[in-house]
């Protein structure tokens, strides 16, 4: 009996034991799991946010801006090239006209007057010629056989050349009263489009009225004058020498590109006062987006750079020992690399050595970054992660840049 007992607290004992020791190693692993995330959570929120992106090839536009403004290619003070009233104005404020179209006519009888005094002067001296010449004739036959004086015959003569003088003179009159008749009739110089009018039917006009009847502009094609800093001169002659160039219009505000042309012509002088060039550029305008004297943004596409290596301008970031780029390594942390840049162009930088192809670099969310920084990349483009209440600001918001922190 007393040994069964001692089997019995034995077992009990074991048992007890047993079930301490399984609630030991399950609070243990559970304190171990706790630890873990906890040690997790604490590395990711030492995690800097950042937006990155792969340096990579491409082909690059290399433009030159400048400011310019919108010059008519052909501008016309329409006048009267004679004095007389005004009977009709046949063209509407605003229209576009075509060479040769009738815009105004002048009262045509004074002209059609004068035509007509020297259709009749003409036709009464050829007639008084005729007759001379008869004369001339018979004189000449009655001096030679001294029936009448040599001098009458020779007068004669004098009279004849008089006569054909006149004759050519009466025809220069038609020739005149003529071109003053179709002087009436006012046509367009040009193709464009009309302006306001200046005077209206019924007036008095004279050849000699400085504000004429109405100013023509041609619209299309259009010209852009614009101007370049004179260290551009040499890229621009060598470009040229090789193709066309082409201009681009856009609005002030850089929003809208308005028309494609060609550059026409360098001028010929450099600006002394400003150290700038002036160029010319022609347009093709038949949408009207270009209007004379409108302020625009010229863009010369200057060459394309081929295979060029590129990242985002907001990459580059200038320390103490000039421009560097954060890139991200295997382990998620950045370096800052030491990089040259050939030039900016929109909203790329062309970069002439210290990145490869490939890598990833931080483009936006540098300003907490430092060597050797642990960082949560996202590529640019892809959504961003939804800031919960409570969270502080986003690493990578916009914030003034500084250079790496040792």
């Amino acid at each position: 009996m007393r040994e069964r007992r001692t089997v019995l607290i034995a077992v009990a004992v074991v048992v007890i034991a047993a079930a301490g020791f399984f609630v030991y190693r399950r609070s243990s692993a559970k304190k171990q799991a706790g630890a873990q995330r906890e040690q997790a959570a604490q590395a990711a929120a030492r995690a800097i946010p950042v937006i990155v992106a792969p340096v990579q090839r491409r082909d690059v536009p290399i433009y030159l801006d400048g400011l310019g403004n919108v010059s008519a290619f052909y501008t016309v003070t329409v006048r009267s090239q004679v004095d007389g009233r005004l009977d009709q104005v046949l063209f509407r404020e605003g229209q576009q006209v075509k060479k040769g179209d009738l815009l105004a006519r002048i009262d045509p009888r004074p002209f059609q007057n004068q035509l007509a005094q020297a259709q009749g002067a003409l036709a009464r001296d050829k007639a008084q010629l005729e007759a001379a010449k008869v004369n001339l004739d018979r004189y000449r036959q009655l001096a030679a056989k001294k029936l009448i004086p040599q001098q009458q015959a020779d007068d004669q003569a004098a009279m004849v050349g008089q006569l054909e003088g006149a004759v050519q003179v009466d025809a220069a009159a038609i020739a005149s009263a003529k071109l003053n008749l179709d002087y009436a009739s006012i046509r367009s110089p040009i193709d464009g489009v009309t302006g306001m009018r200046v005077v209206d039917p019924g007036n008095l006009v004279h050849a000699s009225d400085a504000n004429g009847l109405v100013v023509i502009t041609q619209l299309d094609p259009i010209a852009l004058l614009f101007s370049l800093p004179q260290d551009e001169l040499p890229d621009v002659m060598r470009e040229l020498q090789a193709a066309a160039l082409a201009v681009e219009a856009w609005s002030r505000d850089g929003s809208q590109k308005l028309a494609t042309g060609q550059l026409a012509l360098v001028d010929n002088q450099i600006n002394a006062a400003t150290a700038t060039l002036r160029l010319k550029a022609v347009f093709p305008n038949p949408q009207k987006l270009l209007w004379p004297n409108q302020f625009v943004k010229a863009r010369l596409l200057l060459t394309t750079r081929k295979d060029a290596l590129v990242v985002a301008a907001t990459v580059p970031q200038r320390g103490p020992d000039g421009l560097f780029a954060y890139v991200v390594q295997q382990d998620q942390t950045v370096q800052p690399h030491n990089i040259e840049i050939d030039r900016t162009e929109g909203d790329v930088t062309i970069v002439a050595k210290g990145l490869t192809e490939g890598e990833q670099v931080v483009v936006d969310g540098q300003n907490q970054l430092r060597a050797g920084a642990k960082v949560m990349a996202r590529q640019a483009g892809q959504p961003a992660r939804i800031q919960r209440e409570g969270e502080g600001p986003r690493a990578d918001t916009p914030r003034t840049q500084r250079g790496p922190r040792q």
